[in-house]
């Protein structure tokens, strides 16, 4: 009978598993989710905010961490890294077990970091783990302003190259996209490009390389930049007439149909 009772508690025991507490005090069952979950040193999925005390010294930063039922981030902190003249770097870590999906960190909330700087940020840019940038610089404080793509200072709209970069950024153009005409005036553009396709050529000119597609954009210059109004292959001015009245005729009245140059 004893050796029966020990067996029926051998087998009861065994469904049970064991429980294993994680170092955030929460408990993982090892025995169906594959032992304990680590921890590990991270950084935000993004920082999308920065600003400033009434010292200019103190900055808060908001960053984007993983978020989930039980507890995801710990240790969170931001360090000055370094500073010059015309930079402050800060970089911000944390602690989480979001690597490991058993944790249920899946979500995205968002934290706050503060570091105090070693001087006012005066008129230099803060830049955030090596990506994030903000200025002071036509700011409304005591927030940061969020930098851009093309920069903290961007170059003005106007029928300039630059700025012609700046408009294929806008619709989101492929890498290395080709310019083929330019149609500009005053706040008002046309911009047809192309972009090859196909194996990577080395700008080479065999026969495989010459497979493009392209696009026309009609622009309209605002604060921020050109601002996309409509894309299309037709000639004439149909296509930017019937989304934008104001634009001028003159600009797209002989605009020829779009056709791929090769």
């Amino acid at each position: 009978m004893a050796a029966v009772l020990g067996v029926v508690m051998v087998l009861f025991l065994g469904a049970c598993g064991t429980r294993v507490a994680g170092r955030d005090g929460s408990a993982t069952d090892a025995s169906t989710a594959g032992g304990p979950i680590p921890w590990t040193m991270a950084g935000p999925i993004s920082v999308t905010g920065a600003r400033l005390g009434d010292d200019h010294r103190t900055l808060l930063l908001d960053a984007q961490v993983p978020h989930g039922p039980h507890a995801c981030v710990r240790g969170l902190r931001a360090v000055v890294t370094d500073t010059v003249p015309q930079h402050t770097w800060v970089q911000i870590t944390y602690s989480s077990p979001s690597g490991d999906r058993r944790s249920g960190c899946t979500g995205v909330t968002t934290a706050t970091a503060r570091v105090r700087l070693p001087e006012p940020l005066g008129a230099r840019d803060l830049i955030v783990d090596n990506h994030t940038v903000f200025t002071a610089d036509g700011a409304h404080p005591p927030a940061l302003r969020l930098c851009g793509p093309l920069g903290c200072r961007p170059p003005a709209t106007g029928c300039t190259p630059a700025s012609y970069e700046q408009a294929l950024m806008a619709v989101d153009a492929p890498a290395h996209t080709y310019r083929e005409a330019e149609v500009c005036h005053g706040k008002w553009l046309v911009l047809d490009f192309t972009w090859r396709t196909g194996p990577a050529c080395g700008g080479g000119e065999a026969p495989e390389c010459s497979s493009r597609l392209g696009d026309r954009w009609f622009f309209r210059a605002e604060p921020s930049g050109w601002v996309p109004i409509v894309h299309g292959t037709r000639g004439g001015c149909q296509d930017v007439r019937r989304e934008e009245p104001g634009f001028p005729t003159a600009m797209c009245v002989h605009l020829a149909p779009f056709r791929i140059a090769r």
